[in-house]
């Protein structure tokens, strides 16, 4: 019995959350913790020091020796600086001291994370400060503090700021649009988030024999195994006994943060997994989202295994994404993308539907941008992830609506009457009454449109920012329109019909894969940015700039060190690629392929004494001899095209990479994919992709 779980108990016992502070702290400490969250109004030092050690006691309970400060630079993952809690006596013993003060503010080294231009080397000092929306937890030891980062002169240096300004500004548009159709009650409207996890496990022993894997997260060479993922046996299959046990260890330690793990499978391709998480706020989605990445990888290595995050880690299988589920919901709880059952709810519904539609149209090149990388260019646009042209899914029966408020024609289902908006004859909206697309970069499901373009690695919080901050434009644009008309009925009508006529060529229903929607995408006047060297340009374009500074999201400067960010990480990845591609041709696959040719030379030698035929042995030396050669061509190609990289900004760079370095990636592929198929797998210097997928 001792081996059963009570998940209920275990369920966030690592987390100093709201229920823990209400026990631990004094009442009105505990009020003006919550006054602090509701009104955005600074905490006071008293408070900050009563909650501290609050904080302290019941982490020390759990074995914290130390606290850190737990933020998000612009590096993709999560940082820490641990710090102990022990304070010397003066007699040679300690006490265990946290102050409001450290809770509060922390000044970690600032100079070794990405700033884009916006501080010198030199000037190091940084400061984070804690977000008092996100709860601490405990995990190895330590007390974690969620914080923002940002620079000594009041840069944002992190992913958290502007998620966390990206929200605010929603709320209080999306509170405008609420307020004309009578809603007084709602104080603050919620961006919620739920966000799918893909991730391959492999053997820690097959992992270590790969430079690749070690050194950049995937397989940059790999001939394809005799079977791959065409028979779909490991999609929902049954989870293995060494994968089950990773995946229950999993659970229990993200239940007892707190983090609402709640569905696992197999996923499509062999080795590749999903984990699904019930949806959240955003700001607590993309803390989760960090930690699971985080978690994955150390409770992996505890099974013999490594968590793989890369986007496309094996050529012709399935690549990993995050599936981005976005949604509004006011703080009662209703949601704002759940067609009502009355009237005056669908108008409300379908202002909020246009909004989207409009903005996501607007801004599709922003939006675009989040999910650009080097990983995720091998993956947008295959079998398993939507293509690189942003479009929306509404599915059959909510197209019609919008077909019908468009065209000013009948409604026919559910019910005969002309659609018209805020009046009594608007018929019920239906819900989840159509098929999802898979190939859909923006599908709604019923209540939320789920953003699948994002890529397996990368931060959530690039994306949910864009959301926001569009969805914000719209509705201040409709708030605008709206508050100053004097028929509202009317104006409600003229200014869905429009954003709906205007911004129709964003809604797209068929096979987003085909050549067919590519042209007819370009017809429309879609932008079709398939690779991230041509999608960041776009980022910094006037229209985004303006979009961003506008609502104070960002400074111009924090929105154009984070483009040059993007560009300087996409050359790296790139360049690192490209070097250990040329260390293990030179290093392993060269000597392998002749060392294999000498053995065959040897034996026609031997047989040519004897009078034997050896024509298998001269037909597979003269295909070793050729190929040989021409992956020794493909390396100087790639030697050469790396060293003749001009000293440029990061846009210039990407493009020579992008232009240059890649296609002569993919040709010196292609040769020792060959060889490996030509040469005895007993010569081969590391595991294939059959030992890898099928261990």
């Amino acid at each position: 019995m001792s081996d059963i779980l009570n998940v209920p108990e275990i369920f966030g016992s690592d987390v100093f959350n709201e229920a823990t502070m209400q026990q631990r702290l004094r009442s009105d400490t505990y009020r003006a913790w919550k006054d602090c969250i509701a009104t955005g109004s600074q905490l006071p030092l008293d408070v900050a020091n009563d909650i501290a050690e609050g904080m302290k006691i019941w982490a020390t309970e759990k074995g914290a020796t130390h606290y850190t400060h737990w933020f998000q630079p612009m590096t993709g993952i999560t940082a820490e600086k641990h710090d102990s809690f022990i304070s010397p006596t003066g007699d040679g013993r300690v006490i265990m001291e946290f102050s409001g003060k450290e809770l509060v503010r922390g000044e970690p080294d600032a100079s070794s994370f990405p700033s884009g231009g916006l501080r010198a080397t030199f000037e190091a000092r940084g400061y984070t400060a804690w977000d008092p929306t996100a709860c601490a937890f405990v995990k190895d030891g330590s007390l974690y503090i969620p914080t923002c980062f940002f620079s000594y002169t009041g840069e944002s240096l992190d992913k958290k700021t502007p998620l966390l300004r990206s929200i605010e500004e929603v709320s209080r548009e999306a509170v405008r649009i609420l307020r004309l159709f009578g809603d007084m009650e709602t104080r603050r409207v919620v961006c919620s988030v739920g966000a799918e996890q893909e991730y391959f496990l492999l053997p820690k022993d097959l992992y270590a024999q790969r430079e690749d894997l070690r050194l950049t997260g995937r397989t940059l060479f790999g001939a394809q195994p005799p079977k791959g993922q065409e028979l779909d046996d490991h999609y929902f299959g049954t989870i293995r006994t060494r994968v089950s046990s990773f995946m229950k260890d999993l659970d229990e330690q993200l239940w007892r943060l707190g983090i609402l793990s709640k569905t696992k499978h197999n996923e499509g391709a062999p080795c590749q997994h999903e984990l699904a998480p019930i949806y959240t706020n955003a700001n607590t989605a993309c803390d989760d989202n960090q930690l699971i990445m985080m978690i994955m990888k150390k409770c992996a290595a505890k099974h013999n295994l490594v968590c793989l995050l890369h986007e496309k880690p094996f050529a012709g299988v399935n690549g990993s994404g995050k599936h981005n589920n976005w949604s509004l919901a006011t703080d009662s709880g209703k949601n704002l993308f759940s067609p009502g059952k009355t009237p005056s709810q669908n108008a409300q519904f379908l202002v909020f539907l246009a909004a989207f539609i409009q903005g996501i149209d607007e801004y599709q090149d922003f939006l675009r941008c989040t999910v650009a990388s080097a990983g995720n260019d091998h993956r947008l646009g295959g079998g398993e992830a939507p293509p690189a042209i942003v479009s929306i899914f509404l599915g059959d029966e909510l197209d019609g609506v919008v077909r019908s408020i468009i065209d000013g024609t009948n409604y026919t289902e559910p019910a005969k009457s002309l659609l018209r908006i805020g009046v009594d004859v608007l018929p019920a909206i239906p819900k989840d009454t159509t098929d999802r697309n898979r190939t859909s970069p923006l599908a709604f499901t019923g209540n939320k449109f789920e953003f699948r373009m994002l890529g397996s690695s990368q931060s959530i919080a690039g994306p949910n920012i864009a959301l926001n901050t569009i969805m914000a434009e719209e509705l201040g644009r409709f708030a605008d329109a709206l508050e100053k008309a004097e028929n509202f009925d009317e104006a409600l009508q003229k200014l869905v019909c429009q954003a709906l006529t205007d911004h129709s060529r964003i809604i797209f229903s068929g096979n987003g894969y085909s050549d067919a929607w590519k042209e007819e995408a370009a017809r429309r006047g879609l932008s079709n940015l398939s690779s991230t060297a041509e999608a960041l340009p776009a980022y910094v374009c006037d229209k985004n700039v303006e979009l961003v500074t506008r609502h104070g999201i960002f400074t111009e400067n924090e929105f154009r060190a984070r483009h040059t960010i993007h560009l300087e990480a996409y050359n790296k990845i790139v360049n690192i690629e490209a070097r250990t591609m040329v260390d293990m041709a030179v290093h392993q696959i060269l000597p392998a392929a002749l060392h294999y040719t000498r053995t065959l030379c040897d034996s026609v030698a031997g047989k040519e004494r004897l009078g034997a035929p050896c024509r298998a042995e001269t037909t597979l030396i003269r295909s070793l001899s050729y190929h040989t050669d021409a992956l020794y061509d493909a390396v100087e190609a790639l030697k050469k095209a790396l060293s003749i990289l001009p000293k440029a900004d990061p846009e210039t760079l990407a493009a020579k990479y992008h232009n240059r370095v890649i296609p002569a990636m993919q040709a010196l592929r292609a040769e020792a994919d060959i060889l490996e198929e030509l040469t005895d797998k007993s010569y081969w210097p590391y595991p294939t992709y059959s030992d890898l997928l099928f261990y």
